[in-house]
């Protein structure tokens, strides 16, 4: 989820000795992965340069490792600054602007993708059901409100980690759910809910974004290789070692 970019700007830093997040290494990685795939680089060299990726802790060591590789007409390995981006990347679409009001009678609504989250949207739900999912939405502010009116229905809303929920919604033979564990950090966006529920639910709970668990699970499997690498060469070191004595 993105934000507009409300920091002040006091002069740019010098970019080559800024700190890389794990977001950089992983776009650098994938371009690796392509100039594997494309024959640009051997599986040796692949493995070799992956391992200095994960190994590198400012943008100056992550940028000789595809130096000498192409890159795609408008995109960028030199990522943007550190730190929690308040800002959407430039190589995402923009977010779709829709009514700020969702509106399920004896029926279904929905709202998810990448979508404009406007300071106030309000949803009404009667007799139906509605799903909203802000983990790839983008705030038209630090904070918003959404307000639920649910009647003999459900409302079911995702929101992904990093992101402050704040539930002051009444409930009337029904139930409002939201998650406890909110982040530390004051500067945290903020999604507020309040409304009225009536002989029905609201559910809000956080869910990672399936994209941050494939990027987990790809770190993994390169971790996993980096150490199988290495015991190799530990391996074919203690054979030359018991060679060489005997």
């Amino acid at each position: 989820m993105d934000l507009p970019d409300q920091s002040p700007h006091t002069g740019p830093p010098e970019p080559s000795l800024m700190r890389a997040s794990d977001a950089d290494r992983d776009r650098v990685a994938d371009q690796l992965r392509e100039a594997l795939a494309e024959g640009r680089l051997t599986p040796e060299e692949h493995a070799e340069r992956v391992e200095r990726v994960y190994a590198a802790k400012t943008y100056a060591e992550l940028a000789p490792i595809v130096q000498d590789l192409p890159v795609e007409e408008g995109s960028s390995t030199a990522p943007p600054g550190p730190g929690v981006r308040l800002h959407k990347d430039t190589s995402l679409p923009a977010p779709s602007r829709q009514s700020a009001n969702i509106v399920a009678i004896f029926g279904g609504a929905e709202r998810k993708g990448r979508w404009l989250v406007e300071p106030q949207t309000g949803v009404l739900v009667a007799f139906g059901g509605a799903e909203l999912d802000f983990r790839r939405a983008v705030l038209s502010q630090r904070e918003v409100t959404v307000n639920i009116v649910c009647l003999f229905g459900g409302v079911e809303v995702k929101v992904p980690e990093g992101v402050r929920i704040v539930g002051s919604g009444v409930a009337i033979f029904g139930g409002n759910t939201v998650p406890s564990d909110d982040p530390l950090d004051p500067d945290a966006p903020v999604i507020r809910f309040t409304g009225l529920t009536l002989f029905g639910g609201v559910d809000v709970k956080r869910v990672k974004d399936t994209s941050d668990l494939d990027r987990q699970e790809l770190r993994r499997r390169e971790r996993e290789l980096r150490q199988a690498r290495r015991e190799i060469r530990r391996q074919s070191r203690g054979r030359r070692r018991d060679h060489d004595t005997s």
